[in-house]
């Protein structure tokens, strides 16, 4: 599980430390953790450190005296360093003469650099990069190195608002803050530095693979499908048949025991999965321990009253799409549901559901729709934010691999069930079930023609880019296939010089 702190919290941290540390050592225990980690991008990128050239924009306060010891210590690995004050009356004096003692020099404008550091703003810092330094940074072309967060975005909500830095790597000192996962694209690749914080409990968190593996439920001898959980799915129209593909295939996939449709693409859904139960209505549709409604389902008065019918079931209901239009216009449908109700909006449906759209804070946006509804709500995006009704928070991005969708796909299981081979892996697709036990995927085996075989090629996996909604009981925290990604980001930990 990975946390992510406030900058409040993280001042609040800090606190105890700077009373008891001498004066100015807590900096320089961050600034020697940054200095390493742009040595380690010198040699990465460039082949060396000794020689090269760095230059540091340097902002008011602690975020650009980080950044001037920083210079200070690559200084001692031979490293050319340039400092270029965007204020010079109010730049951090102890690390100023510190430079300028190692043989560092002060410049006026930002000449050719092997690494750029972006040390203008700091976590406390709200609002867009002003004028001249927006100037300075639109003019680099060499890799940006940020300290502790891109500056001109905003530490707590990643939004931001004008111009910013885009930065390659981000170097975070204590522990991550919410901008790490709300605005990775600005980000890049975040390293944290460990510098001794006694932390609270995370402001939000986010799953990795692991984690979901650690709980995703695995079948005994003794279990059966009822005990593995029945999926009901409403989805489709003969406008939209694909919806009802789609959304059934994400519950197949999930490894429910077993999955009823109930729609008008009933012989379309069968052609493609014999082993889904279909039924024309509610009254056939027989035992479910689980609902999904709403994906191409249409928003007509027949539609709304099937809605509302779910809803007043006390089993688990995933509302999405036309579903949640319909849930627009009677809120009180879900007032007093004592079973688990989560709301699946896009931006757009989320502005239907509250007469707004989510803004800048999406995260505080997403908090007080779950809160005043008593749900769960998960805004889909490119960091997915899920929030129960007690304003506890999970935040997903979508990585960066290329096959990722704008909205990610989350899955919603009835009880519990496998996570099997045979439907975690494929052979031309990656897995959807990146934290399960069967990760990493077993090796193709060669047939005697010396054709490569995939030992699982007949599995069938969701298609993350078309999937709307969907189905799994750890639906607030899902897994890989809504966005969790395996790399591991690194966290140094260095000795106080």
């Amino acid at each position: 599980m990975r946390g992510y702190y406030t900058p409040e919290q993280i001042r609040n941290a800090e606190a105890p430390l700077l009373d008891s540390l001498p004066n100015g050592v807590l900096m320089r225990r961050a600034a020697y953790g940054l200095a390493a980690i742009v040595a380690g991008e010198l040699a990465a990128r460039t082949g060396g450190v000794a020689g090269r050239q760095v230059t540091i924009l340097v902002g008011t306060g602690d975020n650009g005296g980080d950044g001037l010891w920083a210079g200070t210590y690559l200084r001692r690995r031979g490293v050319s360093v340039s400092a270029l004050l965007l204020d010079p009356e109010r730049a951090h004096a102890e690390g100023l003469e510190a430079l300028r003692a190692s043989g560092g020099r002060v410049v006026t404008r930002c000449g050719p650099a092997d690494i750029v550091v972006d040390a203008i703003v700091g976590i406390s810092g709200t609002g867009p990069l002003r004028p001249d330094a927006a100037a300075i940074v639109r003019q680099i072309t060499a890799p940006i190195v940020a300290v502790d967060v891109p500056s001109g975005v905003d530490a707590e909500t990643g939004a931001a608002p004008g111009p910013a830095v885009t930065a390659d790597v981000t170097v975070t000192f204590g522990a991550r803050k919410p901008v790490h996962v709300l605005a990775v694209p600005r980000c890049g690749r975040v390293e944290l530095v460990d510098i001794g914080l006694e932390l609270s409990a995370p402001a939000m968190m986010s799953w990795e693979p692991a984690d979901v593996g650690r709980v995703w439920p695995i079948p005994t001898a003794s279990d059966d499908k009822y005990s593995q959980g029945v999926i009901g799915v409403l989805a489709g129209s003969s406008t939209f048949p694909g919806a009802a593909l789609l959304c059934v295939g994400a519950a197949v996939a999930a490894t429910s025991g077993m999955v009823r449709y109930v729609g008008s693409a009933g012989a379309e859904v069968v052609s493609h999965h014999p082993e889904v139960v279909v039924a024309p209505d509610l009254e056939s549709a027989g035992r479910v321990q689980a609902w999904v409604v709403g994906p191409g389902f249409g928003t007509d008065e027949d539609s709304a009253d099937i809605v509302r019918r779910v809803l007043e079931t006390d089993l688990p209901v995933v509302v999405d799409a036309d579903a949640l239009t319909v849930l627009a216009r009677n809120e009180h449908w879900v007032a007093g549901r004592t079973a688990p109700t989560l709301l699946t909006p896009h931006a757009g449906e989320f502005a239907r559901l509250t007469g707004s759209d989510p803004g800048r804070d999406r995260v505080g946006a997403v908090r007080d729709l779950a809160e005043r509804w008593g749900v769960t709500v998960l805004l889909k995006g490119r960091a997915t934010i899920i929030a129960d009704a007690d304003r506890t928070t999970f935040v997903s991005d979508a990585g960066d691999r290329p096959h990722r969708p704008p909205g990610p796909v989350m899955f919603f299981r009835a009880s519990s069930g496998p996570c099997s081979p045979r439907e975690c892996h494929r052979r031309t697709r990656p897995p959807v079930g990146r934290g399960c036990t069967h990760w990493p995927p077993p090796e193709p085996r060669t047939g005697s023609a010396g054709n490569s075989r995939h030992p699982f090629r007949r599995a069938r996996c969701v298609r993350p880019s078309r999937t709307r909604s969907a189905l799994c009981a750890h639906s607030q925290t899902g897994s890989d296939s809504f966005g969790l990604h395996s790399r591991r980001r690194g966290v140094s930990r260095v000795v106080p010089p």
